[in-house]
C-alpha cells in the first residue's frame, strides 16, 4: 500500500498516541495550508509594491487600513460558526456520534451563508462612513474604499472556506483543506500580477485587481469544498434535509460560538480602532505600510504556531468527547511547553533579519522600511508570551467553552494595547515607536494571564451530552 506523505491520524489515535507526534500529524498539512493562505497575502503586497513608486504607497496603505474593517465584518459570523463547529465534530467525533457531528456541520453552513450575506451587504453600505473616521489621506481613503467594495460584496465566499477548514480539521484530516486551499492560492497568485499590474491583455487594476484576484479565489475554494461535502467524502456531508434551521441545535450552536463571535468581532473592531490610532500618526502613510508589510510577516512567523493550535484544539475537543480529562491536561501542559519554546526561537531570528525581510516588499522605500522593520524589533520582545495566549484559545476553543477566552482577547486589546499604543504614541510623544511598543507589552501581559486560565480547568468540561446515539 502507498504510504502518505500527510497521514491521517485516525480517532484512536488522536485519544491515545504521542501528543506532540500526534499534534505535528493534525498541525503537519496547516502548516503548508497556512503558507500557501500567506502565500497569496504576501503575492498582493509583493506585485503592489512593484505599482509605481508614487502609487504603491497609498496602495499598500488602503489594504492594510481596509482589513480590520473586513476582519470585524467576517469575524462575528465566521467566530461563532468557527468556533461551535471545531468544539461540536471534534467533540462528536470523540463520542463516536458521526450523526450528530454532520447535523451540527449542515447547521452551521445555513447560519453561514445567511450572516456572510447580511453582514457584507450592511458592510458595503456602511464602508465609506468606517473610512471617513480611520483616514484623512484622500488617496488611501479612495484606494481603501475601492478594495472594500469588492471584498464585502463576496464576502461569503471569505467566510465559508474557513466552516469547512475547522469541520475537516475538527476530524483529524487537515489533508482535505489543504489540497483545496492549494488550488484556490494557485489561482489567487496567477491572476495577481496580470491584475494589479496589467500584464498582458488585462487593464491596471491596482487595488481593485488584488480584490478580484482574491475573491475570485477564494469562491473556487468554496465551490470545491461544497462539491466535496456534497459527495460525502468522509464522514462529513452537507445533506439537504439537514440544512434547514433547526431551533434547539441553532440555540446550542449559538450558546457554544456566540461569545467567540463576540470576542472575534470585538477584537477585529478594536484592529479597526488601532488603524486610526496610527493613521493619526504624522507619519501614517508610512506607518501604515510598514505595519500591513510586518503583518504579512508575521503570518508567516505564527504558521508553526497556528497549526499546533489546530491540532491541540482537534484533540482537545475529541479527548473531551470521550471523557478523557487526564489525556486533555496533558495535551495542554505538552501543546503549552513546545508553543513557547517555539516562538522564543522565531522571536531571535525575526530580531535579526527584520530589515531585509521588509525591504523584500518595497524595495527603496526607506521610510516604509524603517517603520517596519521597527515594529518588527519592538513586536518580537513580547512574542513568546503569545503561547500562552494561543494555547488558551486552542485549549478553550476544543472544548466549546469560549467566555474566558473571549474576556481575555477582548481585554487584551480594548484594556491593553489601544490605550498602551495611544498614551506611549501622543501623551509621551513616541510617535509610531509607542504604538509598537504598547502592542508588545498588551501581549506580555496578556501571556501571563492566560497561564492563569489554563491553570482553573474551568476547560475540562464538555459541552456534548453523554447520553445520545452511538457510531453509524
Amino acid at each position: 500500500m502507498r504510504k502518505r506523505i500527510f497521514p491521517i491520524p485516525n480517532r484512536d489515535e488522536i485519544l491515545t498516541g504521542p501528543a506532540l507526534r500526534t499534534m505535528a500529524k493534525i498541525g503537519g498539512p496547516a502548516i503548508l495550508s497556512s503558507l500557501m493562505f500567506t502565500l497569496y497575502n504576501l503575492a498582493d503586497a509583493f506585485w503592489i509594491g512593484r505599482l509605481p513608486t508614487q502609487d504603491a504607497g497609498a496602495v499598500m496603505a488602503g489594504i492594510q487600513i481596509s482589513w480590520p474593517f473586513v476582519w470585524f465584518i467576517i469575524s462575528f459570523v465566521a467566530g461563532f460558526s468557527g468556533a461551535a463547529v471545531s468544539a461540536l465534530v471534534a467533540q462528536y467525533i470523540g463520542a463516536n456520534r458521526h450523526a450528530d457531528a454532520r447535523f451540527a456541520l449542515n447547521q452551521l453552513v445555513s447560519l453561514s451563508i445567511v450572516g456572510s450575506v447580511v453582514l457584507g451587504i450592511a458592510g458595503y453600505l456602511l464602508a465609506p462612513w468606517i473610512l471617513s473616521l480611520l483616514i484623512h489621506e484622500a488617496q488611501v481613503s479612495h484606494e481603501a474604499g475601492s478594495y472594500l467594495s469588492v471584498i464585502l460584496l463576496g464576502l461569503p465566499t471569505m467566510v465559508l472556506p474557513g466552516l469547512f477548514y475547522n469541520a475537516y480539521s475538527a476530524t483529524g484530516d487537515t489533508v482535505t483543506p489543504l489540497l483545496i486551499n492549494g488550488a484556490g492560492i494557485v489561482i489567487n497568485v496567477v491572476l495577481d500580477p496580470f491584475l494589479v499590474l496589467g500584464w498582458g491583455p488585462f487593464a491596471q487594476l491596482g487595488i481593485l485587481g488584488a480584490a478580484y484576484a482574491t475573491v475570485i479565489a477564494q469562491g473556487a475554494a468554496t465551490c470545491l469544498f461544497v462539491a466535496l461535502f456534497v459527495r460525502g467524502r468522509g464522514v462529513l456531508r452537507i445533506e439537504r434535509s439537514a440544512l434547514r434551521p433547526h431551533g434547539p441545535w441553532m440555540l446550542r450552536v449559538l450558546r457554544i460560538g456566540l461569545p467567540a463571535g463576540i470576542g472575534q468581532s470585538t477584537v477585529a473592531f478594536g484592529f479597526v480602532v488601532l488603524m486610526a490610532v496610527i493613521g493619526r500618526l504624522a507619519n501614517a502613510e508610512a506607518a501604515l505600510a510598514g505595519y500591513g508589510i510586518a503583518d504579512r510577516i508575521f503570518g508567516i512567523i505564527f504558521i508553526v504556531t497556528n497549526s499546533m493550535g489546530i491540532g491541540l484544539t482537534t484533540m482537545i475537543g475529541q479527548a473531551l468527547g470521550a471523557g478523557l480529562k487526564d489525556r486533555a491536561r496533558q495535551l495542554m501542559r505538552k501543546g503549552l511547553a513546545a508553543m513557547f519554546l517555539i516562538l522564543a526561537v522565531e522571536a531571535v531570528l525575526l530580531w535579526l533579519i527584520r530589515k531585509p525581510l521588509v525591504g523584500a516588499f518595497m524595495p527603496g522605500n526607506a521610510a516604509v522600511i524603517h517603520e517596519g522593520a521597527r515594529f518588527l524589533e519592538l513586536f518580537a520582545l513580547g512574542m513568546p508570551f503569545l503561547g500562552a495566549f494561543f494555547v488558551a484559545e486552542s485549549v478553550f476553543r476544543g472544548s466549546g467553552h469560549n467566555v474566558p477566552p473571549m474576556i481575555l482577547g477582548v481585554a487584551r486589546l480594548w484594556a491593553l494595547r489601544i490605550p498602551l499604543a495611544y498614551v506611549f504614541a501622543f501623551s509621551l510623544n513616541m510617535g509610531s515607536d509607542g504604538v509598537w511598543l504598547g502592542m508588545s507589552l498588551s501581549n506580555v501581559v496578556s501571556g501571563l494571564a492566560s497561564f492563569g486560565l489554563l491553570r482553573s480547568h474551568a476547560w475540562l468540561r464538555s459541552v456534548v451530552s453523554p447520553t445520545a446515539a452511538g457510531s453509524d
